[in-house]
């Protein structure tokens, strides 16, 4: 095999894209993670363990399992993080919400957690049992919010506390300044990490950051990426969530109704794009919300690892118990962006 010189190497000037320049690049510490839904019907629980095991080789650094609309999936979600923890090599991250349930069952649920191995919890004060759009009223008896739940789950045991961040803005933020000093309240409160909304303005994203690390917000924040194939359901997605759309994604998609082949080699080429291009600045762990869809996540990742040269720690203390076929990393690498400069740290969405 004839391996060509890069640019640096020949002293020739080339024009090439994001992912070409990242695997140029020399090997750095890099992290992914996946979010599933717990499924409804047998049919989509061949399909979701089919996208876990597929994925599993990746070695991703935790896999998050997400609620539903007012605590609806609160137990198919236990079922679903029990047996990830019991059947496969990978670190759970329990989703964990306040909606619907009093302070006494919300302590109960972290104190199973802690008791059956899960570490990893993303505290969220979760959307209302109307879904996106309804009005959220806490309960009386209940936590309020995740600033709340953040502190509940530091006071029951040392949880690795992932929490949401919103670039764009929460739906129900009056401005931007004010997300800022939600997320801040949550990592006074304990949270380790804050995972990002969706989003594809990438120069959004990079203003959040700068303007959280001006905030005095130390913690790694992780990109979340989307790889979607159905444009229309992402934009109603999207519609609900607070993230824009921009044009050019639109015209990428436009006429391909009735192509979903070329539809899904879109979505998998932007979500690793991004990843590239958000490496450049200084972040190295992506969160990539998979729908169940291995396919898509597999692509996408895969596009962007495989690209990379990869070294990982190849002892976990957290998870001791694992056989070493597993190669369990540490808690990952973080990711970050303080005005302009890259910036490191060490730790492991909604309000």
């Amino acid at each position: 095999m004839t391996l060509v010189q890069s640019s640096a190497e020949t002293g020739q000037r080339r024009v090439i894209g994001p992912v070409a320049r990242s695997g140029e690049r020399p090997a750095r510490a890099q992290g992914i993670s996946f979010e599933f839904f717990p499924p409804k019907t047998p049919e989509m629980e061949t399909s979701l363990w089919n996208a876990i095991r597929r994925l599993e080789p990746l070695k991703p650094d935790f896999v998050s399992v997400t609620y539903g609309a007012g605590g609806s999936t609160r137990e198919r979600t236990h079922r679903t993080v029990k047996r990830i923890l019991d059947e496969t090599t990978l670190r759970p991250a329990a989703h964990l919400t306040c909606v619907d349930a009093s302070r006494e069952e919300v302590d109960q649920v972290i104190q199973d957690y802690w008791e059956v191995g899960v570490r990893h919890i993303v505290a969220l004060r979760g959307d209302p049992p109307s879904g996106l759009g309804g009005v959220y009223v806490p309960r009386p008896d209940g936590y309020a919010n995740a600033t709340e739940l953040t502190s509940a789950l530091k006071m029951v045991a040392p949880f690795e506390v992932l929490v949401g961040a919103y670039p764009e803005g929460h739906p129900e933020s009056p401005n931007l300044a004010h997300d800022i000093a939600v997320l801040k309240a949550k990592v006074d409160a304990g949270a380790t990490r804050a995972i990002s909304q969706f989003f594809f303005d990438i120069d959004a994203f990079l203003r959040f950051v700068d303007k959280a690390r001006s905030a005095g917000i130390t913690i790694p924040i992780s990109p979340g990426i989307m790889p979607v194939s159905n444009f229309k359901g992402l934009v109603k997605m999207a519609g609900a969530c607070g993230a824009s759309i921009p044009g050019w994604l639109a015209n990428l998609f436009d006429g391909l109704d009735h192509d979903p082949e070329t539809r899904r080699l879109i979505a998998c080429s932007v979500a690793a794009e991004m990843c590239a291009k958000l490496e450049e600045q200084g972040f190295n762990d992506f969160h990539f919300y998979t729908l169940n869809r291995a396919d898509w996540s597999m692509r996408s990742a895969g596009c962007w690892v495989f690209a990379r040269p990869r070294w990982r720690p190849q002892h976990d203390p957290a998870r001791p118990h694992r056989s070493p076929e597993g190669r369990r990393p540490r808690a990952h690498p973080g990711s970050g962006r303080v005005l302009g400069r890259d910036v490191s740290t060490r730790g492991p969405v909604r309000s």
